[in-house]
């Protein structure tokens, strides 16, 4: 089970702070895995960094969108050995009804509010 927090882009503070904003919780399964040696070319080539692991999970994602002023979704994983916030960066594939996405592990203080 995994729980994936939509971006809506960020709110600017009076002391031009960004903090990043969220539409809803959606829940869903993830499996968690190395990134393969073609998604690290992928992301290279791409000139996109720290993307630590790859996400699969049954439904949709997004990573940075420049056009809309998106951050990427964030995705938590609430058990296992992989238990965390991962930030998701690139979208390595997207089908109808799943998707595989590059994540990047954030710092518990980088979770969007429960």
């Amino acid at each position: 089970p995994a729980v994936v927090y939509v971006s809506t882009g960020s709110t600017i503070a009076a002391d031009g702070k960004r903090t990043p904003t969220f539409a809803r919780a959606v829940h869903v399964t993830a499996q968690i895995q190395p990134l393969s040696t073609g998604d690290i070319r992928q992301l290279d080539s791409l000139n996109i960094q720290g993307g630590e692991r790859a996400i699969y999970l049954n439904g949709h994602v997004d990573g940075l969108v420049r056009e809309q002023s998106k951050g990427g979704d964030v995705i938590i994983l609430p058990n296992g050995p992989n238990r965390g916030t991962y930030l998701v960066s690139v979208v390595l594939e997207a089908w109808p009804d799943w998707a595989k996405c590059g994540v990047v592990m954030q710092s518990d203080g980088d979770a969007p509010p429960c």
